[in-house]
């Protein structure tokens, strides 16, 4: 799950990590308010859960009235990256001398958690990475005992020369790793981390992403979830029992065993397709989940094929049959539907769907191919 910015600094600032002074925004009214309540100059940064807002025109001081409302009137609306800013934060401009990006992660090689931190803030963490990777410096927690008051420390030599920093920074990237704890997060940077003209440290920025599996102990991060069309769409998946992730592909999958969902996504990469989603049905054996299943995948319009690979082992192919044609009779279904049923009751199912003018076939490699075929002849 992730969060806006504005909310991952409210998070901050409950942890007594310095923040700027700022408001959201939903109109250009409520900016000229904002601005009138924190003095000019201030920055108004688009409210988007997408990166590069900067380049893409989302992030605009405004020193005078008129550049205030230039900016509102051109962030409020505009798309970044897919995403329709609704909402903006207009907050106080800041005078910095250096700045800084420090953030917690998840490493799966240590099967800890890392602490990254580098002198070259402002720029997104991937394109350091990618240009000088050497800049990140990388500390692996253990997990037993946590940040320990002497690797906080050792973090901030790394960025600071100057022992009053050092201390700040220390401080702060304790209380960094107990809200990454405490609130079940998978990801908490700040980017840029600036050093004010007065000398302090304030996170003019952050980003948080939280175990979505963790939830169920987080109330109030879960309060704060707001869900794109997408993830509404997986969230309703999830309810129904089926594991949903919408891709950018347009052949929509429909299998049982996340093992078997990723292989067949696989394949039809290997023969040169796109998988629309990742799709699981689950191992029981209910033709109501095909039904739902279905109704996911012809809700998308990028979709123009969908490929059907059940292996049965609990779960019964002559009860996806069923489900496939309930499904078929309740919808009008416009686009080609090829089958692969293999395992328990797979000739049962295969003579079911014998009465439609679906495409069944014997082997993976083949349903993609024919997958891909149909998908082409969709217009």
């Amino acid at each position: 799950m992730k969060i806006h910015e504005y909310q991952a600094k409210q998070i901050f600032a409950d942890y007594e990590i310095p923040v700027s002074d700022e408001i959201l925004c939903h109109s250009v009214k409520d900016v000229e308010k904002a601005a009138e309540k924190l003095g000019l100059p201030v920055v108004v940064k688009a409210q988007v859960l997408a990166g590069g807002r900067g380049k893409a025109g989302g992030v605009k001081l405004a020193k005078t009235k008129e550049e205030l409302v230039n900016a509102a009137n051109q962030i409020l609306g505009m798309d970044i990256k897919g995403y329709t800013v609704e909402k903006v934060l207009t907050a106080k401009a800041i005078s910095f001398t250096d700045e800084f990006y420090v953030g917690l992660t998840i490493d799966r090689n240590t099967k800890s958690v890392v602490f990254m931190a580098s002198s070259e803030g402002g720029v997104e963490i991937e394109e350091v990475a990618k240009d000088n990777p050497d800049a990140i410096h990388k500390f692996v927690i253990d997990a037993e005992i946590g940040l320990m008051p002497f690797q906080a420390r050792q973090i901030a030599f790394k960025l600071f020369d100057d022992i009053k920093l050092v201390r700040q920074g220390a401080d702060l990237f304790e209380k960094l790793y107990r809200l990454f704890i405490d609130t079940d997060a998978s990801l908490a940077e700040i980017n840029p981390l600036v050093i004010t003209a007065e000398g302090n440290l304030m996170a003019l920025d952050g980003k948080m992403n939280f175990d979505d599996n963790a939830l169920f102990r987080q109330p109030e991060v879960l309060e704060m979830r707001e869900p794109t069309e997408d993830e509404k769409t997986e969230i309703e998946a999830k309810e129904k029992g089926l594991s949903f992730i919408k891709l950018d592909g347009n052949i929509g999958c429909m299998v049982n065993g996340a093992g078997l969902a990723m292989a067949t996504m696989d394949i039809i990469k290997i023969y040169g397709g796109e998988p629309a989603n990742f799709l699981d049905i689950g191992g029981s054996s209910n033709p109501q989940k095909v039904i739902d299943a279905m109704n996911l995948l012809l809700a998308d319009k990028n979709v123009k094929a969908v490929m059907i690979n059940i292996f049965g082992g609990i779960t019964r192919c002559d009860d996806v049959a069923k489900g496939i044609i309930s499904a078929l009779e309740q919808m009008d279904v416009k686009i080609p539907i090829v089958v692969r049923l293999s395992g328990t009751n797979a000739a049962e199912g295969l003579e079911i769907l014998k009465k439609t003018n679906l495409v069944t076939v014997a082997s993976m490699g083949e349903a993609a191919e024919k997958a891909i075929e149909m998908a082409g002849q969709t217009v």
